[in-house]
């Protein structure tokens, strides 16, 4: 197994130049899947995570979160970034408490988003949202390790066409500490320009949701990595949900084109 001081080294190096796709596993499974792919990277997501434990997102504590962050990272080779959400706490110096305790966990590195707890569309002031940043950032400088600080600006997800206000929030973020920046919800390919030039030379990541923009695309755009949040995980829920609907129905014809058990233990053999 791959050393942690090794996989952040990578994970930082992957953000020098280039694009590259860091998808979103959502348990242990999934997480090894992706690196048997051939992924340089790995982000986790706290939907997906919720939603394995059976419940909705913004509901897991933060030492559940931490144990799940632990196990991602024993499980695989590959550096992992974890979607922390806004820290699981609101005032900087206990944003900072939390952000050491991510660290522990072997992350190579974690985002802090501006929204208040909860999920529901409730962000922090611009001031405030730079004082919890500068905090995250002390924290990991304190630490010793090569941890990047992502930041999120959640504004997007909520007003669409508030790109205005989001590059505002990324720049100030980006002058507090933050290595990555980060405004899920951006789509059109104007605005996504506009936000890589405001931060340069900085890096920018980019929500993916569904079909659209390629990487390429989003590659000449001067987009520097594409995570897609929950959304792999929505995908294996759809199929779940599709074909236990059949079944419920009577049929069994949602349980054709299913993965044969024997390639699954192939892959997984590989683990050890």
């Amino acid at each position: 197994m791959t050393d942690t001081a090794s996989k952040r080294a990578r994970f930082r190096a992957l953000h020098q130049s280039g694009c590259f796709v860091i998808p979103n596993p959502w348990d242990v499974g999934s997480a090894r899947l992706l690196q048997h792919l051939g992924f340089q990277a790995l982000a986790s997501t706290s939907s997906g995570h919720a939603w394995t434990t059976g419940r909705p997102d913004y509901a897991v504590s933060r030492d559940e979160e931490l144990a799940h962050l632990t196990k991602l990272c024993a499980a695989t080779d590959l550096p992992v970034n974890a979607d922390y959400q806004y820290g699981f706490a609101v005032e900087p110096e206990d944003v900072a408490a939390n952000v050491r305790l991510a660290v522990n966990t072997g992350v190579a590195g974690l985002s802090i988003e501006d929204q208040t707890p909860g999920g529901r569309g409730d962000l922090h002031a611009l001031p405030f949202a730079v004082e919890r940043i500068r905090a995250a950032r002390a924290a990991i400088d304190a630490t010793g390790e090569d941890v990047m600080l992502v930041a999120r600006a959640e504004i997007m997800l909520f007003e669409p066409d508030a790109i205005s206000a989001a590059i505002d929030k990324l720049v100030a973020f980006a002058d507090a500490g933050a290595d990555c920046l980060y405004a899920p919800g951006v789509k059109k390919k104007e605005d996504i320009a506009a936000m890589v030039r405001a931060v340069a030379p900085k890096p920018v990541n980019v929500l993916v949701w569904g079909p659209g923009l390629s990487v390429s695309e989003l590659a000449d755009l001067g987009v520097r990595r594409i995570s897609v949040g929950g959304t792999l995980a929505r995908v294996a829920w759809s199929a779940m949900l599709a074909a236990a609907e059949k079944m419920r129905d009577g049929s069994f014809d949602g349980l054709a084109g299913a993965v044969p058990g024997k390639q699954m233990n192939g892959i997984f053999a590989g683990f050890g």
